[in-house]
């Protein structure tokens, strides 16, 4: 096995890491939103998947429905947490681009 570094490929799996490290704490700081019925309910959640906040507008709050509002609820929170599994790929995929460089990793 001609020209392989072992002392490279640890260095690069170091760097690696500290990019896996960095893009964790980045996605900790940031918030996405999701929405339902029109964005009579809203869902937010941390870039880690943390729900930090709902608002629920006064139109829909009556005793008479609360199935729907617990549905709205549901489907809003639902949606944040999609929108916060797909600015985690997206954090994860520009930290692991260099991966390319690494022996037996797609190029």
């Amino acid at each position: 096995m001609a020209g392989f570094d072992m002392q490279q490929l640890f260095a690069q799996a170091q760097a690696m890491q500290e990019q896996m490290k960095k893009a964790q704490e980045q996605l900790a700081t940031q918030e996405v939103s999701g929405a339902a019925g029109g964005g009579l309910v809203t869902a937010r959640v941390t870039g880690t998947g943390e729900l930090i906040g709902v608002k629920i507008d006064s139109a829909v709050v009556t005793k008479d429905d609360i199935a729907m509002l617990e549905d709205l609820v549901t489907a809003a929170v639902n949606d944040a947490l999609r929108n916060q599994k797909q600015l985690a790929q997206q954090q994860m995929t520009g930290s692991l681009g260099s991966l390319s460089g690494l022996p037996g990793m797609p190029r």
